[in-house]
């Protein structure tokens, strides 16, 4: 597993993180793991499920919200509460087929708590170890 990550600023200069890893596994794998509880758990927190597009979702940890892009094999895209009181932002997931398996990339966009590289860090590292 290669890893990459950086904060970079998208174009409204809003900040944003982005976390990127290479698993040696085919595309179809990385989704059904993606899909399942053990590794929608690894990525969004305890308790989370993800239903179809407009359906929301909820961590036992807090952070909360909807499903707004949900394309099989390729991208899930969700809005991204920390807790109630906390501004809405968006965490997109893609999926790309390299020739060692499959990269994944994720960016948090309009990501203003504190700590969130580290977060999205730790999510993949989870989420790439689950995959067996």
């Amino acid at each position: 597993m290669t890893s990459t990550t950086e904060s970079i600023p998208d174009k409204a200069q809003s900040p944003a993180v982005h976390a990127t890893r290479t698993v040696p596994a085919a595309p179809g794998q990385v989704w059904q793991h993606l899909i399942s509880s053990d590794g929608m758990q690894a990525l969004l927190g305890p308790g989370a499920q993800l239903g179809s597009k407009g359906e929301s979702w909820h961590s036992d940890e807090g952070p909360h919200g909807v499903v707004r892009s949900y394309h099989p094999l390729e991208q899930i895209r969700v809005s991204w509460h920390a807790n109630d009181d906390a501004p809405a932002s968006l965490v997109d997931l893609q999926l790309a087929p390299v020739a060692d398996g499959t990269r994944i990339d994720l960016v948090h966009e309009h990501a203003a708590e504190p700590g969130l590289q580290a977060r999205w860090d730790g999510a993949l590292d989870r989420f790439a170890s689950g995959l067996g």
